[in-house]
């Protein structure tokens, strides 16, 4: 067997069938097909893991036992990085051979003379091209610069009403423009040329551009029985950024070379770390690769030590991060201490869980990492300390090192419980009203978090409550929940257990704002707000609906730049 050019050959139909699940979502656009565009979601995402692990079968059947000899796999290595540099993204071609030899060899750390080190792969690096876009120029009037625009999106679904659509997009942008001053005429809007899609609607992804101005502009469109409309218009980096964030679902979008998408993305987004693009497009596995080449890179500019993360001191995690670079990481303990019961196999499993779902913006991406090495004296003596002794399973010293197993990375948040204490009254407020928001949202996606608690949330930059502690996480339609009994006497009342029988998966609504520790205005404003989420007949409701098939939005932008959804 050629093996440098089976592997390019593997990765080549990974590749193609990639693209084929991607291609699939006009289709679910056009016909509604929201189930399957879920369906497509977790196909779509397993197919890396399927395609690493039926190589590496070939490869030991082909070669029998001499498949790990390391001596052949360094001339495979050669013959296979001469084998690539035309390709398209090559670097995902990289990538995909370091994801063979790290398992098929067990690799700690790194090994350059059989893989591809994630450090010397940066995927922009070698780009000298740009995405293909379509120009639309302004002639002296927005109406008729986005006519042209929308009306080069073609489905089989008619617009609803195109000349609403257009007089919406045009006075968006007009009314945002006035407002920040931004006076400067609209030379043009370029907007990559295909449509990205997530779950039940499609965006147009481009910008605005004229001189010394660039603007980002994304248009969300919906799927109606009566047609096609356009549900809202983001202009702001912030908005967008919302969009394309690390909570919530992979873009379908049919990209040639994903680098130069990300390359554009950049040009709206700079704050956007460049493996959140690449994860948010749907390549996983390279935001993940690249996302370790930022904190090697990192780790070589500074100096502080890794840490123990704010806030409390988690049951199933130690979670540590490095003060200077934006994530957490989360290690998972030997031994849980009561009132935890779950066991170590299901935290992994929940993990997992959350990577193929829906996340419905309310739940962080964790990325998982194994056989990581770092310099143990990066770490705080306190840290190093709890690591070796609470998760030694997966943990262990290696010369001047420590080896970490196994462990998931995240982007860092602010803990909602410590946020509180600082925020002010209104940004409390608004904490306390998303909070409510987040637990319906995922609901909507039959998700329940299980353990309601305000420290297993987080806010983001952007003001956003996400949760993030998922070992007592579930779904929605595996819960009983109940209306609280009603006490027969006044013993009952005074007991400090349940006087009733509850089963494990019973729950009851009622009883969350006793755990919750909102102050007096949160706790008003949530009520207010959010009432029915401490129902049991919600719960009930929403179960209903999804036992009965229906796919309950989240949508990633608010519902006031939903004018045209919410008048119809």
């Amino acid at each position: 067997m050629d093996y440098a050019r089976h592997l390019v050959e593997a990765f080549a139909s990974y590749n193609a069938e990639f693209r084929a699940i991607t291609r699939r979502a006009p289709l679910r656009f056009d016909d509604r097909d929201w189930k399957g565009s879920q369906r497509d979601a977790v196909e779509r995402i397993e197919l890396y893991d399927r395609f690493v692990n039926q190589t590496i079968a070939q490869l030991r059947a082909a070669a029998g036992d001499e498949a790990p000899d390391r001596e052949r796999w360094r001339q495979i290595h050669a013959e296979f990085a001469a084998l690539i540099p035309d390709l398209p993204d090559p670097e995902f071609t990289k990538t995909f051979f370091s994801s063979v030899t790290r398992r098929l060899f067990g690799t700690v750390g790194v090994a350059p003379d059989i893989e591809f080190v994630a450090t010397d792969l940066d995927p922009l690096a070698s780009i000298h091209s740009s995405v293909g876009t379509n120009v639309y120029l302004n002639h002296g009037s927005l109406p008729l610069l986005f006519e042209d625009l929308l009306g080069d999106v073609r489905f089989r679904s008619p617009w609803r009403d195109l000349d609403k659509s257009v007089a919406h997009v045009a006075g968006e942008v007009r009314a945002y423009l006035e407002a920040r001053e931004e006076r400067r005429a609209v030379e043009k809007v370029e907007v990559i040329r295909p449509v990205f899609y997530q779950v039940s609607r499609a965006y147009i992804v481009g910008r605005i551009v004229g001189p010394r101005l660039l603007v980002p502009l994304v248009i969300a469109l919906k799927n109606t029985d009566s047609g096609m409309l356009v549900d809202a218009v983001m202009l702001a980096e912030d908005d967008v950024s919302i969009v394309f964030s690390y909570t919530r679902s992979y873009f379908h979008v049919d990209l040639e070379r994903v680098a130069e998408a990300v390359v554009f993305l950049r040009s709206i987004m700079p704050r956007k770390p460049v493996s959140e693009l690449f994860t948010v497009l749907g390549r996983a596995r390279q935001g993940k690769t690249e996302r370790y080449r930022e904190l090697v890179r990192h780790l070589e500019r500074t100096d502080d030590l890794f840490t123990h993360a704010a806030g409390e001191r988690g049951l199933v995690m130690v979670c540590f991060t490095l003060p200077s670079f934006d994530v957490v990481f989360k290690v998972i303990r030997d031994r849980f201490p009561p009132p935890k019961t779950v066991l170590r196999e299901e935290v992994v499993a929940k993990y997992q869980m959350v990577f193929i779902h829906d996340r419905a913006g309310r739940l962080v991406d964790a990325q998982e990492f194994r056989r990581l090495r770092f310099a143990r004296e990066r770490f705080a003596p306190e840290l190093l300390a709890e690591l070796e002794h609470e998760a030694a399973s997966s943990v262990h010293r290696d010369g001047t090192d420590l080896v970490f197993d196994h462990m998931y990375v995240e982007r860092r948040m602010t803990p909602l419980n410590l946020y509180l204490r600082e925020a002010g009254h209104e940004a409390a407020v608004r904490a306390a009203l998303d909070y409510g928001q987040c637990i319906r949202d995922l609901a909507c996606t039959n998700i329940f978090p299980g353990d309601l608690l305000l420290k297993n949330f987080g806010v983001t930059r952007h003001g956003r409550v996400i949760f993030y502690d998922y070992d007592e996480l579930c779904r929605v339609t595996d819960c009983n929940f109940r209306d609280l009994p009603q006490a027969q006497n006044p013993e009952d009342e005074m007991r400090g257990e349940a006087w009733f029988y509850v089963a494990d998966n019973d729950v009851f609504p009622e009883t969350f704002m006793r755990f919750l520790a909102f102050g007096d205005d949160e706790r008003a404003a949530l009520l207010r707000a959010h009432a029915e989420i401490l129902t049991a007949k919600f719960w009930r409701d929403v179960q209903q609906r999804l036992r009965e098939g229906e796919v309950l939005e989240a949508l990633p932008y608010h519902a006031h730049r939903v004018r045209i959804a919410s008048s119809a």
